[in-house]
């Protein structure tokens, strides 16, 4: 499963999503969830914010070697799921590209989708989608000229929005691609004593 995220410069909410899904997939042993991000504005060759940088390393994640990416239809093209970080960012998204629009959701809409019905597939996600539609909005704000504190809770509200949804969509699409239909989902547990397996942990306590 590819995940695209897609935010406005790509130099924080995206790259917190897209670094924190790898450091899920490499925790997990999902070699087949890979991510990427991209911005619809992006502040092209950019790194992080610093204050991203340290939100994403304080959830278990690494910013090495990134660099912000304009978004492009080529990117929307090859992802499995594009996960954006407004409604106005989702709408956009579904312009890019034709027949995008079954797998592109905002992350808050996904995680509600997912945690309602049971949705174990990408597929299942959008059926639901029609008869469980939300009045309103579910954007995560852009933290980006605020305080430490706002990043840190953008960077929370990311996490307890994203790992839920991986952990239900990524071990079902591994079984796809692995051709072992029989076999069950993974059980996540925690890999260590790392902030992200702790982040992880405190989750399923709620």
């Amino acid at each position: 499963m590819h995940v695209l995220f897609v935010c406005n410069s790509n130099v924080c909410r995206s790259v917190i999503a897209e670094r924190l899904t790898r450091a899920f997939a490499a925790a997990h042993g999902l070699p087949s969830l890979t991510a990427e991000s991209a911005g619809t504005r992006a502040l092209v060759g950019f790194p992080p914010e610093p204050l991203a940088v340290e939100t994403i390393q304080g959830l278990g994640g690494d910013t090495e070697g990134f660099k912000a990416r304009k978004l492009k239809p080529e990117m929307v093209d090859r992802a499995d799921l594009v996960l954006t970080m407004t409604d106005s960012l989702r709408d956009q998204v579904g312009e890019l590209a034709f027949g995008v629009a079954p797998r592109t959701f905002t992350l808050a809409e996904a995680h509600r989708i997912a945690k309602v019905t049971g949705a174990k597939s990408i597929a299942a996600l959008h059926h639901a989608r029609n008869n469980l539609a939300y009045v309103g909005r579910e954007n995560i704000a852009d933290p980006i000229g605020l305080s430490p504190e706002a990043f840190l809770e953008v960077g929370d509200r990311i996490a307890e929005l994203l790992f839920p949804v991986l952990g239900a969509l990524a071990p079902h699409e591994q079984t796809k691609l692995s051709g072992d239909g029989d076999r069950p989902g993974l059980v996540i547990a925690p890999g260590g004593p790392g902030p992200l397996s702790a982040f992880l942990a405190a989750q399923r306590r709620r």
